[in-house]
């Protein structure tokens, strides 16, 4: 077949365009900027890969890097080239399916080519510019989001008040996070965006600048759509921040209120990404926001959802339980998430905290027989929820045991409670895990089922003074699978 100028194998093709690509570039001086998607593309198009160079008019460079890329990648399936500052040059790559006798002749048939689509994107960027991006805010009106939550101008409005709200919270500021909210859907409706939908958010950043619209308003219109997927950046921006979780938020409350929660595979409305978007944000953020109190806001901004009644219950659970892929990401196993899921626990940073100090916790060498032990106290305390006392004696002791335990319980209530207050959860679990011994002591030398009901009730208060002390970071006992 290669004496026929067929290369079948698949994976040699692409590994011998992405060569050449790389071969080409060097030639020009400059660094190709291999798009895998793109990559894996030409190689199902190609038989014999040739890698070949040409040129565009540089007057095209004053149209955003974005667009002319795009161009290029959706038109012709070109790689751009950059030069050692990362600026696109007028060059391209393209790959030819034959190896010609005449390459400039190939070369200059795709420069023919890409002229006028570079001239598109040229006359687009200069249309949209013609008038403010704010000019379109009202046009918003009459595009659809979804039929029952009315339009993105409507999706606007609502994302404005929580977004402000969110900047008061963090530092940011309020006014930014409205404008941004207003401004955030405007570009979905420029020529660019309609012809290249990729470019949303990246469009609204350079239209708001032309406009002279702040900074951060034209950054968080970007910076909107972050994450977009695992391990993803956040928003750098206070402002980029707010309209994230607004708009996200905005999305979860109305599209849940209206019935049409993810069921299985089915998630049209991308509810899985959404949540753990917010998550990701909250926490690598460090934005130590109530979820419930955020949930409470986005949901009033809608009208007469039809499922409202329970609606912020349910996507606070729904959002909650996104952690446990949250945290397969970070190498946190399940039964820690199920460990921290125990505890109601509304705010996602505190969540995070948990689940990083549980998960070093559960490799300490006492955890296994903390976490036995604890579930042992909740078998145990779950069976006899009517006799446990509420005061521990210690006049009813009657083993050295039971006083060495309530002894070691005071010393690091002492000690972990101020640390539970500071969220140092890592410190107050080090602090816990010195319980074992008392703890193993105890259950070797009592019986905590005594005859005498007052001596059990006491024995039982102890248990249940361990297990709250436990349980102010999460159920140790679930440790134990």
């Amino acid at each position: 077949l290669e004496q026929a100028w067929v290369l079948a194998d698949r994976e040699r093709r692409r590994e011998r365009i992405r060569e050449q690509v790389l071969a080409e570039a060097e030639v020009e001086e400059a660094r190709a900027a291999i798009d895998e998607d793109l990559l894996n593309e030409v190689s199902g198009l190609v038989e014999w890969p040739v890698a070949l160079s040409g040129s565009f008019d540089e007057r095209f460079l004053d149209v955003p890097p974005e667009c002319l890329i795009s161009s290029m990648k959706a038109n012709q399936k070109y790689f751009h080239v950059l030069d050692d500052q990362g600026r696109l040059k007028p060059r391209f790559i393209t790959i030819a399916n034959i190896d010609s006798s005449d390459p400039q002749q190939v070369i200059e048939g795709n420069e023919r080519v890409i002229r006028p689509r570079l001239a598109d994107a040229a006359f687009f960027y200069d249309k949209d510019r013609s008038r403010p991006l704010a000019d379109r805010i009202e046009a918003l009106s009459s595009v659809v989001f979804q039929q029952q939550l009315g339009t993105l101008a409507d999706k606007a409005k609502r994302s404005a008040v929580v977004a402000a709200f969110i900047a008061e919270q963090t530092g940011g500021d309020a006014t930014q996070a409205r404008r941004a909210a207003e401004l955030a859907k405007c570009d979905l409706i420029t020529e660019m965006v309609l012809e290249f939908p990729e470019l949303q958010g990246i469009m609204g950043r350079y239209y708001a600048t032309h406009d002279g619209e702040p900074a951060e308003v034209a950054q968080a219109l970007e910076e909107q759509y972050l994450p977009r997927f695992a391990r993803d950046a956040i928003p750098a921006s206070r402002t980029g921040q707010a309209l994230a979780l607004a708009d996200r938020l905005d999305t979860l409350t109305g599209i849940f209120g209206i019935g049409q929660r993810p069921t299985g595979t089915k998630d049209p409305f991308a509810l899985r990404r959404a949540a753990i978007g917010v998550i990701s944000i909250l926490v690598k953020g460090e934005l130590d926001l109530d979820l419930r109190e955020l949930l409470e806001l986005a949901a009033a901004q809608h009208q007469a959802l039809p499922a409202a009644d329970s609606l912020v219950d349910d996507v606070l659970t729904y959002m909650l339980d996104r952690f446990r892929a949250w945290g397969q990401d970070e190498g946190i196993p399940a039964e820690v998430y199920l460990a921290v899921r125990a505890r109601p626990i509304t705010r996602p940073l505190d969540f995070a905290r948990r689940l990083r100090a549980v998960h070093a916790f559960a490799q300490r060498e006492e955890a296994a027989a903390l976490a036995a032990a604890n579930k042992r106290v909740s078998n145990i305390l779950s069976k006899q929820a009517d006799n446990v006392s509420h005061l521990i004696d210690a006049a009813l002791f009657q083993a050295p045991a039971e006083q060495a335990l309530l002894e070691a319980l005071i010393a690091c209530r002492q000690c972990v409670m101020p640390l539970f207050a500071e969220a140092r959860y890592h410190e107050a679990l080090d602090r816990l895990a010195e319980l074992r011994s008392p703890v193993d002591t105890f259950f070797d030398d009592v019986m905590v089922l005594a005859e005498d009901e007052a001596v059990r009730a006491n024995r039982l208060a102890l248990l249940a003074d361990l297990q709250a002390l436990f349980l102010e970071v999460a159920d140790i006992a679930l440790l134990q699978q």
